[in-house]
């Protein structure tokens, strides 16, 4: 008899997709559902939901067929360096404006590389702020402080 080969990270990630999915959609049905002509506000997050449990699902039932590889240790510097970055942004935008705000965030996400050092570092976050101001700031005119009140010159 022919064992069932088991992909874990496969099987977790469809089996996560479907829970969410489930959620959402159960939530979505408290909204008015409406038509598909006369859309109520339920109606999309539904449509989505249920198209992520499918999604789910179907990568769910590949993980049965086919064996991968084991779940790799979990990453604790990126996770010590990627979710406090856009914390920082949303605390230190007002104050510091979007150009010195985007730097630092930037410089702190890039250290959750380990092959990242200072120099490379400084530079990538200085390219990206300055392609940033010029797509956000110049380029679609939005409105917001490139400088802030902490930082005035």
């Amino acid at each position: 008899m022919k064992s069932i080969s088991f992909d874990t990270t496969n099987a977790i990630c469809g089996a996560l997709f479907v829970a969410t999915g489930a959620f959402f959609a159960i939530q979505s049905l408290g909204l008015d559902l409406g038509t598909a002509v006369r859309m109520g506000p339920g109606y999309f997050p539904l449509v989505l939901a249920g198209v992520l449990v499918l999604l789910g699902a179907i990568i769910f039932i590949q993980a049965l067929r086919v064996e991968g590889e084991p779940i790799d240790p979990f990453a604790w510097r990126g996770m010590l360096f990627i979710l406090p970055a856009p914390v920082f942004f949303g605390l230190t935008v007002r104050g510091l404006g979007f150009a010195p705000s985007l730097f630092l965030t930037a410089f702190i996400a890039c250290f959750a590389s380990q092959k990242m050092n200072v120099f490379f570092a400084i530079i990538l976050s200085l390219l990206l702020t300055i392609f940033s101001a010029a797509v956000f700031s110049y380029g679609l005119g939005l409105p917001f402080e490139r400088f802030g009140p902490w930082v005035r010159f």
